[in-house]
């Protein structure tokens, strides 16, 4: 193995084992707010709910290594096999359904994050600081992050209070459009704090860069953990979590692709491998979710004949 590769095959390690543990974070917070609510207490009280939380930690703490070692393209579409991962232990922790097709849109799931994998990009287009902050300043970047912000104030402060517990994209759109802020300012900080803590003449411009960055990353994080909670007091752990990585992975390429550039340097079979592989995706999470309860209805109508 060459010496370059190592980051990268360091980062896909983690980025898999991260995903995993986020699969179950949704499932482990769910069961602790379903046993708060049976016993009209508060969440908070529950020690599973606290598993569920620290798992999200560890899982983040993950996302920010892999994203630092990998480029986002190829990171975010990993997290499709927490899907699986967390609707198999749905249906063991919460008796949520798991039915044939559901299985079939598991491994579809699964296939899809594999094509991903062969055909995302293998290199970083930012490398240093410089190159970051010449980015963060691009007119086209800003202008997607004002028309972000502006969806999230009208998404949090007129349409989740009164929509949000009816409504399940509500909650999704919140948490997925806050990717556009998380993956960056991840991948921002690694670059930052190179500068950041050296002796360079620029250290201080860098450590304003890493504070602000930081900063950025904490409220995005605390803002979505706030609405994932509320998302499950109403919702399936299964259905939240595959819908919310289908619209979080469209949102975070689409800020790394204006960002990062990432997709510069992908050929035309590679960019059609990679459709494939996220279309793959999309239909299995489809199966799994959208004939969730098929085979019930099913055996429903035949008790009835």
């Amino acid at each position: 193995m060459e010496p370059e590769s190592l980051p990268l095959s360091l980062g896909l390690a983690v980025a898999v084992i991260s995903s995993l543990v986020n699969g179950s974070t949704f499932v482990l917070q769910r069961k602790g707010i379903l046993r708060a609510q049976s016993k009209g207490a508060s969440y908070f009280t529950e020690l599973v709910w606290w598993a569920g939380t620290a798992a999200m930690a560890l899982g983040q703490v993950g996302n920010f290594f892999a994203y630092n070692a990998a480029p986002a393209v190829l990171v975010t579409p990993i997290g499709a096999l927490g899907v699986p991962f967390g609707s198999v232990l749905a249906s063991y922790v919460l008796q949520e359904k798991l039915n044939l097709l559901g299985k079939l849109g598991c491994l579809l799931s699964c296939a899809g994050s594999i094509v991903l994998l062969i055909h995302a990009p293998k290199s970083e287009s930012v490398t240093s600081r410089v190159e970051l902050e010449e980015k963060l300043t691009n007119p086209v970047f800003l202008g997607y992050l004002c028309l972000i912000l502006l969806l999230l104030i009208l998404l949090i402060f007129w349409i989740a209070p009164s929509h949000g517990p009816n409504h399940i994209l509500v909650y999704i759109a919140i948490c997925s459009l806050l990717g556009t802020f998380t993956v960056p300012s991840s991948k921002g900080i690694g670059l930052a704090a190179q500068d950041a803590f050296s002796d360079n003449p620029s250290s201080v411009r860098a450590l304003c860069l890493f504070v602000i960055l930081l900063a950025t990353l904490t409220c995005s994080v605390i803002i979505q953990f706030t609405y994932i909670n509320e998302a499950l007091k109403y919702f399936d752990s299964s259905v939240f979590n595959a819908i919310y990585y289908v619209a979080f992975t469209v949102l975070v390429v689409l800020a790394s692709a204006i960002l990062f550039r990432e997709w510069s340097g992908v050929g035309i079979v590679d960019f059609l491998g990679m459709l494939c592989g996220f279309t793959t995706i999309s239909v299995g999470i489809i199966l799994l979710q959208v004939f969730k309860d098929f085979g019930d209805i099913n055996k429903a109508s035949l008790k009835k004949d």
